[in-house]
């Protein structure tokens, strides 16, 4: 097992793998940007390395000086999180050209499977089902046109090396076709590069479902069933859970084996997600795979109990892994939502600024994954993200209760956040009824005269008890220059650097 790692990342993936690897018994180092110089994960670290300004692509983005920086502190490792450069091969081969083992796949296959095409040409080798349409790249527009006329519209033109909704267009009659196609490939060339796109026809109303797999560098391969991401808006996740409500045994297993199918196959090995399709009879196709640890991991690991962090460690380490298919059983329903700071009622505008106040009641079966504490500040740099909200229970019913319970009494502010708006989604009739889709809240839900949610009075009235607590005591000197002095020497023994960071701290006591 590795003595010392590098996290090449940042918030709460950063402290998310900082964790799992202290539990481990291994060091953590962790690099930062002139604006995450006093973030949390930072002093959790037990080292930790400026390696730029604040944008990522002067600083997260930054292969050369996080190789340079994980060479320069001994780590043998790097753990990439996700975003930035977790599904780059060329930062993975040049890991391993330095020495380094890169945690997640090799780069042959981040490559392979990064391209939507080849991937596709793979699934469709290996029998697994995709949706009808090209299997190559296309630039030439009299052959998309035929194309298109061949399968029927509707058509989705797609970036070959896309993600994220970019360069990804639905049109819905001919007339509309070389306009959507040279917005479709201006995006792309933008955004990756490459203006090459393929075309398939269009599903409408489909269901976004991914099964998440380990794999060892072994040969062994195991899926450790779906979560169900179709509560979306511009193709970024929203609210997820599992298992879905339209999956059942038969289905789980055959969506299960075709993912292990198609990752084995390409010579993959450590955490991946295969993600899928399904039209309204329940088929389902093959969309692409994300080749690294998901945002939405936590809801996995909660109904499974396995800690998917410490079998990526396990797998890169060079162990085997230590359960079989058989051995894989899950527990419950979990659901997660993901805490934006965004403005719901402003057309989801970012909300920047610093965090006057954060106060928030778990516990009873709660998990939250965040790197951010009252104080901090909610930048333009970076993805607005404030935390993940995870509840697990033995129902759906449970866990949609729970989660609301959770939300309301999670309390911030100087900043707008999407609160309100989960909660409308959690209380709508097709959330509860498990009949939504990927489309959903764009075409239906937004268009509704949206509900102004009242403020729970009981717990105001706990809040305004606690404010009043606290601001007593303080005066009673529990936050006093001891505190902070004993803080900033306990943090001087692990090569940080914190009186500025402590000093920020204790002003949002005042």
């Amino acid at each position: 097992m590795f003595k010392k790692i590098l996290i090449a990342n940042r918030g709460e993936i950063a402290i998310r793998i900082i964790t799992t690897a202290k539990e481990m018994g291994i060091q953590t180092v962790a690099v930062y940007s002139d604006f995450d110089r006093y973030s949390l994960f930072t002093k959790l670290a037990d080292e930790a390395y400026h390696i730029g300004e604040s944008p990522s692509s002067k600083s997260y983005l930054l292969a050369d000086r996080i190789i340079e920086t994980a060479k320069k502190c001994g780590a043998e490792a790097i753990h990439p999180g996700y975003g930035f450069l977790s599904e780059r091969g060329f930062f993975a081969k040049m890991c391993k050209d330095n020495g380094i083992k890169f945690i997640g796949p090799g780069h042959e296959a981040i490559d392979l499977l990064g391209s939507k095409t080849e991937a596709k040409l793979l699934a469709i080798k290996n029998e697994v089902p995709v949706v009808p349409g090209t299997e190559k790249p296309l630039t030439d527009f009299s052959l998309i046109n035929k194309i298109a006329k061949d399968i029927g519209y509707p058509v989705l033109i797609k970036a070959s090396a896309g993600g994220g909704g970019k360069g990804m267009r639905v049109v819905n009659e001919e007339a509309d076709l070389e306009s959507s196609l040279r917005t479709a490939q201006s995006e792309a060339k933008s955004s990756f590069g490459d203006d090459s796109v393929f075309i398939e026809k269009y599903i409408e109303s489909p269901r976004h479902i991914e099964i998440q797999v380990l794999a060892d560098e072994h040969g062994n391969v195991v899926h450790l069933g779906e979560r169900e991401c179709s509560m979306q808006r511009r193709h970024q996740k929203i609210i997820e859970e599992t298992p879905s409500v339209i999956i059942d045994e038969k289905l789980r297993n055959e969506m299960g084996e075709c993912a292990k199918r198609i990752v084995k196959a390409a010579g993959y090995s450590n955490a991946g997600t295969v993600e899928f399709i399904v039209d309204k009879d329940n088929k389902f196709y093959f969309l692409e795979v994300n080749t690294r640890l998901q945002v939405e991991h936590p809801i996995t690991e909660l109904r499974t109990g396995l800690d998917l962090v410490r079998e990526q460690l396990k797998i890169a380490s060079g162990e085997k892994l230590s359960l079989k298919q058989e051995d894989i059983t899950f527990t419950g329903h979990t659901i997660e939502c993901r805490i934006c700071a965004e403005d719901s009622l402003n057309n989801f505008m970012p909300s920047t600024g610093k965090i006057t106040f954060m106060n928030k009641f778990l516990g009873n079966g709660m998990r939250e994954d965040t790197g951010i504490l009252e104080g901090d500040e909610i930048s333009v740099y970076y993805d607005p993200m404030i935390s993940k909200l995870v509840a697990h229970d033995s129902t759906r019913e449970e866990a949609i209760a729970k989660m609301k319970r959770a939300l309301k009494e999670y309390r911030i502010e100087g900043i707008k956040t999407n609160i309100p708006f989960l909660l409308q989604l959690l209380d709508c009739k097709e959330f509860i009824d498990g009949n939504y889709h990927t489309q959903f809240i764009e075409k239906e839900f937004l268009k509704r005269e949206p509900e102004k949610l009242t403020e729970d009075k009981d717990t105001l009235a706990a809040l305004s008890i606690a404010a009043s607590l606290f601001k007593k005591n303080k005066s009673a000197g529990i936050f006093n220059n001891n505190h902070v002095s004993n803080f900033n020497n306990n943090h001087k023994a692990n090569n940080h650097t914190p009186s500025n960071w402590v000093k920020k701290r204790a002003e949002n006591f005042r």
